[in-house]
């Protein structure tokens, strides 16, 4: 069975404000990340967070919250003096690591009402044919999502070692994480539209965004987009080589 991607609409808006997530320690970098958080490590010229806020700044976001946790202080100097066109607000867990569900939690109030972008800030990609962001947005319904995840196909995650981590239905519902032993033909891109809706009933302290993410789907409203364009997984300093020079070839 073949599965395709959502259909686009028309004239779709992008949301305009985006969680970026920043507060991770970064230990598959190491030693890179021992004096510098990994938002900050160099690729293809220019730290990896910054390639993420070029594309949300060409996307239209309008306010991004980030939060910050691993040598935060370099991480808000940095952001403050980089970021330009785009409101900046830092959501500060140097107290406590909170994970990524946790991160969502304490953000809440910075988010809005409105559906947001969330973004992990050691993406990097190449747009398709359309933009990354754009495509989301297009197909996103908030009658029948609650998340909406941006995905690629296992077989063009670059630099990628995982088994993949979800199944589509042929409309493009997420129907089934990836078992134990076997593989899943999509993986994460760290790229996805949620509804504050999502944000509810959590548990104290650090958590996985999981949690909200497997209510969604037990209630078929976790949705996957499939990206047409590259991804890389710039987990390792050794993938960070291999990224460059795919990135060098286009």
């Amino acid at each position: 069975m073949t599965i395709y991607s959502l259909r686009p609409q028309p004239a779709a808006p992008v949301p305009k404000t985006a969680m970026v997530m920043a507060a991770g320690l970064g230990k598959r970098m190491r030693p890179l990340t021992v004096t510098r958080p990994k938002p900050l490590i160099d690729v293809a010229g220019k730290p990896l967070i910054d390639h993420v806020f070029d594309r949300l700044s060409a996307a239209g976001v309008e306010r991004a919250v980030v939060n910050v946790h691993y040598l935060a202080d370099q991480l808000e100097a940095h952001l403050r003096a980089r970021v330009k066109g785009i409101e900046l607000t830092i959501s500060d867990e140097r107290k406590q690591l909170l994970e990524t569900g946790g991160g969502l939690v304490q953000a809440r109030a910075m988010l809005g009402d409105a559906p947001f972008l969330c973004v992990n800030s050691d993406n990097l990609w190449v747009d398709g044919p359309s933009d990354a962001i754009r495509l989301l947005a297009s197909q996103w319904d908030d009658a029948k999502m609650d998340a909406l995840l941006l995905l690629v196909p296992l077989a063009r995650a670059t630099c990628h070692r995982g088994q993949g981590d979800f199944r589509l239905d042929a409309f493009g519902r997420i129907t089934e994480r990836r078992k134990p032993g076997r593989l899943a033909p999509f993986v994460f891109t760290g790229i996805q539209i949620l509804s504050p809706r999502v944000i509810r009933d959590w548990p104290e302290g650090p958590f996985s965004t999981n949690l909200f993410w497997n209510r969604a789907m037990e209630a078929g409203r976790l949705w996957g987009a499939v990206h047409q364009g590259l991804w890389f997984d710039v987990g390792s300093p050794k993938a960070i080589r291999a990224t460059e020079l795919a990135l060098a070839e286009l």
